[in-house]
């Protein structure tokens, strides 16, 4: 039996998922990340990517750059954005912030790895910012979560700006950990500038935790352009964080209900059930 649709799951691919495409005589349908599909690919992946009926985006701003080098029409370029686990939810985070003795501290949380080539994750701009929060009169806590190769040059950051105390490298944290990290959190925050999409941002949200971003690439997807998230200009970062960390607060329950209802898994299913279909109905 013949397939109708082949999906190709990464921009790479699309070469041999298009030969696969039109030896079955299926339609193609592409899926584009982020930065993956952001430079201008190989002659074969593009024109891969110009014959199929769909090419499915997690945000408008890598819908942009694909559309910046394939000659495809624009309509065959959807945005369907990324979606959040139901685990993610809004609870009591007082357990573990004992068990880390953050009680009585204004707490920031990243969760990203900490990778050389993802230094665009903007674990570094928190921690130059510290300093200034803390003359500030602020009793704040960063805390990371992740692992990677870059963890030592964010060490000596952190000590050569004199805020060893103050940063937490909690590394790669178990899910059921992961979710109370988010709930014990005051404000999540990654000012990234390389983010496709940002599903940390959804997950932070989902559990009630406020989130701050950059206003750059795909975060302004995850953020709702401001309805749920907060983004702030990249020369502004240190300024931004300095006032929201200072007035922090929200109805989680409330942030978490906006958060299932732009991207929770039933409208996720029923907006890639609807682009999947599009192109046999053509």
């Amino acid at each position: 039996m013949k397939p109708d649709i082949v999906f190709c799951g990464h921009v790479y691919m699309a070469p041999l998922a298009c030969l696969a495409a039109k030896l079955a005589g299926a339609k193609l349908v592409i899926q584009t990340h982020g930065i993956d599909a952001w430079p201008c690919p190989s002659r074969l992946v593009r024109r891969a990517c110009e014959q199929a009926a769909m090419i499915l985006s997690v945000s408008r701003y890598t819908r942009a750059r694909v559309l910046d080098w394939a000659a495809i029409p624009p309509e065959r370029v959807v945005v369907i954005p990324n979606t959040v686990s139901d685990c993610f939810t809004p609870g009591d985070g007082a357990a573990l912030r004992r068990e880390w003795g953050l009680e009585g501290k204004k707490v920031l949380l990243t969760v990203g790895r900490m990778s050389a080539s993802e230094r665009y994750k903007g674990q570094d701009r928190v921690i130059e910012a510290l300093p200034d929060l803390i003359a500030a009169g602020l009793d704040v806590v960063y805390a990371i979560a992740g692992e990677g190769d870059d963890r030592p040059r964010l060490e000596r950051l952190a000590h050569d700006s004199g805020v060893t105390s103050c940063v937490r490298f909690v590394g790669a944290l178990p899910r059921e950990t992961l979710i109370e990290a988010y709930r014990m959190a005051d404000l999540f925050v990654m000012p990234s500038t390389g983010e496709g999409f940002g599903i940390a941002f959804l997950e932070a949200m989902a559990c009630g935790t406020p989130a701050l971003g950059l206003d750059v690439a795909g975060a302004h997807d995850a953020l709702c352009d401001g309805k749920l998230g907060q983004a702030a200009m990249e020369k502004k970062f240190g300024a931004t964080l300095a006032r929201i960390i200072s007035t922090v607060g929200c109805d989680s329950q409330m942030l978490s209900n906006a958060v299932r209802e732009r991207f929770g898994r039933d409208r996720f299913a029923n907006a890639v059930r609807s682009a999947i279909l599009r192109p046999l109905e053509a």
